[in-house]
């Protein structure tokens, strides 16, 4: 793995995680397959829909609460749950449950934001595989304000770890180009409180 952010946590890169003619496939198998919805989530204080469709999957019990929305998990998809395997593996991390984000095209898109839920625990480990489309992934540090800009290719893995969740924010920004779907799985462990 190729490391992105070593200070304040960790941003981690494994370009081809999964070869581009088994991740494109699997674009095709999980836009059909999942359970797509379009939320209506919290920000500042407002109720607006959703930039993209989420779902949301993993161990029953595996409840996850963010934007004002509780996620209770639908049950694992076999293709879901070879993806887990194999990313346990790689990682040595036990993960149970997934959040599914689909960028259906260049308007869709992730605002700054943190994964820094309660029931994610002091130190989140994430494991985030693209799928499809290239996209820009921005993160920056809430203190110092550096910047990094990170092109995620068909079947790339970051791996954002250690107080990453604290110090740093991350966004997928609108594009004004033409761009095709992507699908975002980011895999994650609840902890039961």
């Amino acid at each position: 793995m190729m490391p992105l952010v070593e200070n304040d946590g960790q941003l981690l890169l494994m370009p081809c995680f999964l070869a581009a003619p088994e991740a494109s496939a699997l674009l095709d198998r999980l836009t059909q397959d999942l359970a797509w919805t379009e939320e209506s989530i919290r920000i500042y204080g407002k109720t607006v829909r959703s930039p993209r469709l989420v779902c949301w999957y993993g161990h029953q019990g595996a409840i996850y609460t963010y934007s004002g929305i509780v996620h209770h998990p639908l049950p694992w998809h076999p293709l879901l749950t070879d993806l887990r395997i194999r990313l346990e593996e790689t990682t040595g991390q036990n993960f149970n449950s997934v959040l599914c984000n689909f960028y259906r095209d260049g308007n869709d898109a992730m605002g700054w934001h943190a994964d820094s839920e309660k029931e994610l625990g002091p130190r989140p480990y994430l494991a985030s595989l693209s799928i499809g489309e290239t996209r820009v992934f921005r993160v920056h540090h809430i203190k110092t304000g550096t910047r990094h800009s990170i092109n995620l290719e068909n079947g790339d893995l970051i791996i954002m770890c250690g107080e990453f969740q604290r110090y740093w924010r991350h966004s997928v920004p609108r594009s004004k180009k033409t761009i095709q779907p992507r699908i975002n799985l980011s895999f994650r462990r609840i902890q039961h409180q």
